[in-house]
């Protein structure tokens, strides 16, 4: 089964498009119809399937998860214990625990089988820079 481990770098928080990367690998892959299964190997950030034709899109959800789970200094979170990497820590496990680390996505004719908008995101819930690694695994 064809694995490879991809290297993405951020910026700090926000959505990160690699629906070409994955695709370019599973067209190096060869495999005709499988099940492309996308895992990321961290706990502070997660990935999403998500509209990427408009870029509000994009920034509206960034800014509800602000909303939803601000730093642990607003005084909202005054209740959070952990915070060893600073304020944004804390938030960015719970951003990752109310979305997914992993996702399977259809392969047919060699190409994802997404939707004409939607596109593979990386979400990043930290605010500085990282480089993120994401296991892309085919199964046939």
């Amino acid at each position: 089964m064809p694995q490879t481990i991809i290297s993405l770098p951020t910026r700090g928080a926000g959505l990160y498009e690699f629906t070409d990367e994955a695709q370019a690998f599973v067209r190096r892959a060869g495999v005709e119809e499988g099940l492309l299964t996308v895992f990321v190997r961290h706990t502070s950030c997660s990935l999403l399937i998500q509209e990427n034709a408009d870029p509000d899109v994009r920034r509206d959800l960034d800014q509800f998860f602000k909303r939803l789970v601000p730093p642990s200094s607003d005084p909202s979170m005054g209740w959070v214990i952990h915070a060893a990497e600073g304020p944004d820590d804390m938030p960015a496990h719970i951003k990752a625990a109310l979305t997914q680390v992993s996702i399977g996505i259809p392969v047919g004719e060699r190409r994802l089988l997404l939707g004409t908008w939607q596109g593979l995101y990386l979400f990043e819930h930290r605010d500085r820079p990282h480089r993120r690694e994401v296991v892309l695994h085919l199964g046939g």
